[in-house]
């Protein structure tokens, strides 16, 4: 990916981006559809001498191409959907989920809570041909008002318990009646299911397994139906 054909604007987030961090575009393909997706390098850079393994608070979910949000893209991009449909990602973080819905033909939107990470965002899908996304800044502690979607989306977004509730809210606000939310996790994700029996009581749930085959070690990848009751 040759970052001097971005447009111009895109062309200025990652230029402004690249003098800061240690960037280079990865390409990512799910089924058909092929995405240019530009991460940090060099970790140090950004955690600052943080160490996350004394404070997994600390590390910033969203730098990594999660294995969930591939299996995410691969089941979005095998979804049946009427023309015009809408997807919204939550913590979409490099968008991966949210920007193969859009290539798809879902109108998406990638969502996050930090102005670094929806350029990324930005930069990801205009490398990736792609100009049905939009994208929101999304606090889930502080949500705006918002428009509904038929589809809510999030990939590794279960990893700290204060934003159950939070995320619930986010949920009633932004789905439509008839609407159906798909997330998914690593199955050895222990907030999972604290989260689900929560949201039992307003969602119909169901879950399939899905393994991921890498040359480290098989991930089994839970993928959460959450339907309104």
């Amino acid at each position: 990916m040759d970052p001097q054909t971005l447009p111009a604007y895109e062309r200025d987030l990652y230029n402004a981006v690249k003098d800061r961090y240690t960037v280079s575009f990865e390409p990512l393909k799910i089924r058909e559809h092929k995405l240019q997706l530009l991460k940090i390098i060099d970790l140090e850079q950004i955690l600052g001498g943080k160490d996350p393994l004394k404070d997994v608070s600390t590390f910033p979910f969203w730098i990594r191409l999660w294995e969930a949000a591939i299996v995410l893209s691969d089941f979005i991009a095998g979804l049946q959907h009427v023309e015009g449909a809408t997807l919204l990602e939550l913590g979409a973080g490099l968008g991966a989920p949210g920007l193969t819905a859009a290539a798809a033909g879902f109108q998406a939107t990638l969502s996050d809570y930090e102005p670094l990470i929806l350029d990324f965002e930005k930069i990801n899908a205009a490398a990736s041909k792609l100009n049905n996304v939009q994208f929101a800044m999304l606090d889930w502690l502080d949500p705006p008002e918002m428009v509904q979607y038929d589809v809510i989306v999030g990939a590794e977004i279960l990893f700290r318990e204060e934003f159950f509730e939070p995320l619930l809210g986010v949920l009633r606000k932004a789905l439509k009646p008839d609407g159906v939310v798909y997330l998914a996790h690593d199955s050895k994700r222990r907030s999972l299911e604290p989260f689900l029996k929560l949201a039992e009581k307003e969602y119909r749930i169901s879950a399939s397994p899905r393994k991921l085959r890498s040359l480290d070690e098989d991930k089994v990848i839970l993928l959460n139906r959450l339907q309104p009751r």
